[in-house]
């Protein structure tokens, strides 16, 4: 079976302070805050059961921030993953800040075949509204700097923005900033509120009206540009049209349930999902048990099983089929543990209402160039 890591070597630990960071915020709220740096008979273990069967494997870091690890930990796994398959059976992805990348680790990523995803917020304005380091100084100059680093060195990379309040006002111009910028491959996640807090308390929150007009404007300036052919990657959308054609996204959230992959933490505890790196879902560790032992206490705390629930309205909504209810984590009040709406349900009728059109003419031509490629 071909599974997927998603691998916290560094666990939470990170060398900036972004003020609406969701993983610091988990930390705050289970009893082992940090679970510190991942050891290489931690890493091998992993290895040597994620390719022992002969399918292949996914193995994506994250943090907090994944290179404070050390380049000879990745090296190190790198390689060691060589010795026991096919390179051609397994892939490697890194998401970073971008605050300590040099021209060694851009080498490493090139040659290894990483796919970066590079966290910035758009520019100088914006990115250092909330990414600041420990001092509350902005760095936005040394991650742009470094994501013309990666351009230097040809590293296959993506360009990761979080949408706050702040950002989905000023999207004009920060989607002018990344074209003028050569940053083709975009992904824009919507901001989180902290787990024991309100939504739309916190000065960077998304309510669904901006997150609306957002998509909406969004969308506008994507489709101008795909029928001018100057097609810019944006995730979201480009899910949104493999959805309408296979009725599958690569995106677990918009396909309704949650996936089955396996966030491994430093110390090789498992959990189900990023957004769920607490006490009461951990599921086991990668140097004790099994993929089967995971599974079926994944499958004990009912976590996939749960995420299936469908609110009454979404049954009767006529959208249902493309937002397929939204991600778990915007639809589950912490303080019930009950799964309702999205809290994003309006800016996904709005933006539906106003863009489906363009969508399926997308989709449309998307389909036919498949099949012509046939």
């Amino acid at each position: 079976m071909f599974r997927t890591f998603l691998i916290k070597p560094a666990s939470g630990a990170c060398n900036l302070a972004c003020r609406y960071c969701f993983y610091n915020d988990e930390g705050e709220n289970r009893s082992i805050r940090n679970y510190g740096m991942m050891d290489r008979e931690t890493a091998h273990i992993l290895i040597d059961k994620a390719l022992a069967g002969g399918d292949g494997a996914s193995f994506g870091f994250q943090g907090g921030e994944p290179t404070l690890a050390g380049l000879d930990f990745f090296r190190d796994f790198s390689d060691y993953a060589g010795t026991k398959a096919d390179r051609r059976k397994f892939s490697f992805a890194l998401q970073t800040n971008g605050y300590t990348l040099d021209d060694e680790w851009a080498d490493f990523f090139r040659d290894a075949h990483f796919l970066i995803g590079l966290s910035l917020d758009g520019n100088l304005k914006c990115h250092d509204e909330n990414r600041v380091d420990h001092q509350g100084r902005g760095s936005f100059k040394t991650v742009f700097n470094n994501a013309r680093l990666l351009q230097r060195h040809k590293v296959d990379f993506n360009i990761l923005t979080t949408t706050t309040r702040q950002i989905a006002s000023r999207i004009d111009e920060l989607y002018a900033f990344y074209k003028r910028n050569g940053f083709s491959y975009l992904q824009f996640t919507p901001c989180i509120d902290p787990i024991a807090e309100e939504r739309g308390s916190q000065p960077w929150s998304l309510t669904s009206e901006d997150y609306g007009r957002f998509l909406i404007r969004l969308f506008r300036l994507y489709h101008r540009d795909w029928k001018n052919g100057e097609y810019v990657s944006i995730r979201y959308f480009d899910n949104l049209i493999s959805l309408m054609i296979t009725g599958w996204a690569e995106e677990c959230g918009l396909n309704g349930i949650c996936g089955s992959y396996y966030v491994i933490e430093a110390d090789g505890s498992v959990f189900p999902c990023d957004f769920y790196v607490l006490d009461g879902y951990r599921i086991g560790n990668i140097r004790t048990d099994s993929f089967e032992e995971l599974d079926r206490r994944r499958q004990e705390i009912g976590f996939v099983e749960k995420s299936k629930t469908v609110h009454e309205d979404c049954r009767n909504c006529r959208y249902y089929r493309l937002c397929r209810g939204g991600c778990r984590r915007d639809r589950e009040d912490f303080s019930t543990g009950t799964i309702g709406k999205t809290y994003l349900c309006k800016a996904f009728r709005t933006f539906f209402d106003s863009c489906l059109d363009g969508l399926v003419e997308m989709a449309q031509a998307e389909a036919r160039a498949r099949r012509g490629a046939r």
